[in-house]
C-alpha cells in the first residue's frame, strides 16, 4: 500500500522530505555563480586519497593513468589524523558536590554506559565522522536487556531537521540504509511522538519533492519488533547530532573541506615533476649530418644508435657531429609542491613538521609554538563535541528512567590533554600548584590521569594512609573506614603545618 506524503508533518511526508536531503548531499552542488559545494561522495574520496586526476595539456589521461595515480599523496588525511588523535573522551563527571562532600568525582554511571557500549573505540568514530563528512551521529535505544544502546550513524544514512526557529530540539529524524540480507531499503523514522518503520525493494529509491503519495514504499516491521509504528517512549528524536564548525556552516563544514583546492594544486605539481622526470631528466643525445639507412620492406628510418649505458656511439663519417640536450631542471618542480603544502598547512592550522616531516635542531619551545593552532583548533572541537556527548549521556539517563541525571546541566565531559607536554614537565608543574594550594584531585587531572585513575588513586591513598597510621601509633585504634583514613590523613597534615608555623613564630 502507497505512503501518503501530501499532508505536512505526516509520516510520509518526513520520509519524503528527509530522505530527498540525505541523497541530495551525497553529490555536488552548483551555485549561481558556477561555485562547487563538494558533497559526501568528494569528500570521503579526498579523506581516502582518491582525489580525481588532473588532464595535463597535450597528454592522453589513458597512456599515464598508471603512474598518475602514484602522483597523488594524500595530505588531507593528515589534517584529518592530527586533530580526530587529540580528540579523546577520557571520562565524565557532574558538576557539584557529592553525598560525601566531594565534587568532580568521575560519574560511575556515564563511565558504566560509555565502557559497556565500547564507546572507548567507536567515539573515535563519531569524530573521525564528523570532520570528514560535516557531521556524524550517535543513536541512543533500549537494549534488551534494558540498558541503554549507543552507536554511531554516518549523514550517509541519517539526517534530521530541526524545530522551526529552535536550532537545539529536533523535529524528526530518519535512517535510510540498505538491508544486504533481503535486498531491500529500508528506512526508520523518529519523531518526538512516535517510531515509524518504511521499507522498498528499489536499491536506490527517489524522492520526488511534489509527490502526492510514495508508490515504491509501504509500512514495514520496525527493527527487533512486529509492529510498523510505535510509541516513542523517550518523547524525544533519540538522535544526537555532532557537528564540524558550525561556524562556516550551519549544516557543518569539514575539516578538509576548505583545502581540497590546495590538495589539487598539489597533485597537479606532483604529476608534473613526475613528468619532468620520466620524459625530461634524462639527457637526450642527438646526431647531425648522419645517414639514416631505410627499411626495405617497411620504408620505415632504421634507428641507428640505441641508448644503452654499456655501448657507445661511433661513425666512420667524419662529418658526423654527436651532442645532447640538457635535462629538464626539477627544482622548481619541487619548489611548487612545498609551497603548496605550506599553504595547505596555514590553511589547516596543521604543523608544518607534521606534512614535511623535517625536524632538525629545533627546540621544544618552537615545537609547541608550531602546534598552537593545532591545540586551539582541537580545544574548539572539544567544546562543541563535549556538549554533544553530554546530551548522549542525557539521553542515556532518560533509557534509564533516572530524571535528576536526565536533565541535570552540570554534567561535564572530561577531554584528554590536546597540547603534547612531557612527564617532567607536568610533575614540576603539579608541585608549583600544590604550593600554591591547588587540590589533590585537581592536580592529578592537570597531570592527565582520567577520573577513573583518580578515583582509583584515592583509594590507595587511604589505603596508605591506614597503614601509616598504624606504623605510627601502633596503640591507636585502626581507621573505621576509607573515609576514617582520609580524615586522619588530612587531620595530620593540617595539625603538622600549624607546629611548623608555631616553631616558626617562635624561632
Amino acid at each position: 500500500m502507497p505512503v501518503a506524503a501530501d499532508v505536512p508533518e505526516s509520516p510520509g511526508w518526513w520520509l519524503k522530505r528527509l530522505g530527498k536531503k540525505l541523497l541530495d548531499e551525497r553529490d555536488d552542488s552548483h551555485d549561481d555563480e558556477g561555485e562547487v559545494t563538494p558533497g559526501l561522495d568528494t569528500l570521503t574520496k579526498y579523506a581516502e586519497g582518491r582525489a580525481p586526476l588532473p588532464t595535463l595539456p597535450g597528454v592522453d589521461p589513458r597512456e599515464v593513468a598508471s603512474w598518475m595515480k602514484d602522483a597523488r599523496t594524500n595530505w588531507t588525511s593528515l589534517v584529518l589524523d592530527s586533530t580526530v588523535e587529540r580528540l579523546g573522551v577520557d571520562g565524565f563527571r557532574f558538576g557539584g558536590v557529592d553525598g560525601d562532600g566531594d565534587s568532580g568525582k568521575a560519574d560511575e554511571d556515564t563511565n558504566r554506559i560509555w565502557r559497556e557500549n565500547g564507546m572507548r573505540a567507536d567515539s573515535g568514530l563519531v569524530h573521525y565522522g564528523a570532520l570528514s563528512q560535516r557531521r556524524a551521529f550517535v543513536l541512543v535505544e533500549e537494549g534488551d536487556n534494558g540498558r541503554p544502546v549507543l552507536t554511531h550513524e554516518t549523514p550517509r544514512q541519517v539526517v534530521v531537521e530541526h524545530e522551526q526557529g529552535n536550532h537545539r530540539r529536533l523535529a524528526a529524524g530518519l535512517k535510510l540504509w540498505r538491508d544486504d540480507w533481503t535486498g531491500q531499503t529500508r528506512a526508520t523514522l523518529w519523531t518526538p511522538d512516535r517510531v515509524y518503520g518504511f521499507v522498498t525493494k528499489r536499491e536506490n529509491p527517489v524522492f520526488a519533492p511534489r509527490a502526492a503519495e510514495l508508490k515504491e514504499w509501504e509500512a514495514f516491521a520496525l527493527p527487533g519488533s512486529k509492529e510498523s509504528e510505535l510509541a516513542n517512549a523517550l518523547g524525544v528524536v533519540p538522535l544526537v547530532p555532532f557537528v564540524n564548525r558550525r561556524n562556516r556552516r550551519a549544516s557543518g563544514f569539514a575539516e578538509h573541506e576548505d583545502v581540497i583546492s590546495v590538495q589539487n594544486r598539489i597533485n597537479l605539481s606532483l604529476i608534473m615533476l613526475i613528468a619532468a622526470m620520466k620524459y625530461g631528466a634524462f639527457r637526450q643525445r642527438w646526431a647531425a649530418g648522419l645517414e639514416v639507412d631505410e627499411d626495405p620492406v617497411t620504408g620505415q628510418k632504421i634507428q641507428p644508435f640505441t641508448l644503452d649505458i654499456k655501448r657507445l656511439w661511433t661513425t666512420e663519417d667524419p662529418e658526423v657531429k654527436f651532442g645532447e640536450f640538457a635535462a629538464t631542471d626539477l627544482m622548481p618542480y619541487v619548489r611548487a609542491v612545498t609551497a603548496a603544502v605550506q599553504d595547505l598547512a596555514a590553511i589547516s592550522r596543521t604543523p608544518p613538521h607534521y606534512l614535511i616531516g623535517a625536524v632538525v635542531n629545533v627546540s621544544g619551545d618552537a615545537l609547541k609554538a608550531a602546534e598552537t593552532g593545532l591545540v586551539a583548533k582541537v580545544e574548539d572541537r572539544q567544546t562543541a563535541f563535549g556538549e554533544s556527548w553530554q546530551n548522549v549521556m542525557r539521553l542515556a539517563f532518560r533509557v534509564l528512567g533516572e530524571t535528576e541525571k536526565a536533565e541535570a546541566f552540570d554534567l561535564e565531559t572530561v577531554w584528554r590533554d590536546p597540547e603534547s607536554r612531557t612527564v617532567s614537565e607536568l610533575a614540576d608543574a603539579a608541585v608549583k600548584k600544590q604550593s600554591a594550594g591547588v587540590p589533590w584531585r585537581q592536580r592529578m587531572e592537570d597531570m592527565g590521569y582520567t577520573p577513573s585513575q583518580i578515583s582509583r588513586m584515592e583509594i590507595d591513598r587511604a589505603a596508605d594512609a591506614m597503614n601509616a597510621q598504624t606504623a605510627l601509633d601502633p596503640a591507636a585504634p585502626p581507621p573505621a573506614s576509607l573515609d576514617d583514613a582520609r580524615a586522619r590523613r588530612d587531620q595530620r597534615t593540617v595539625i603538622s603545618r600549624e607546629d611548623e608555623d608555631d616553631g616558626a613564630n617562635a624561632a
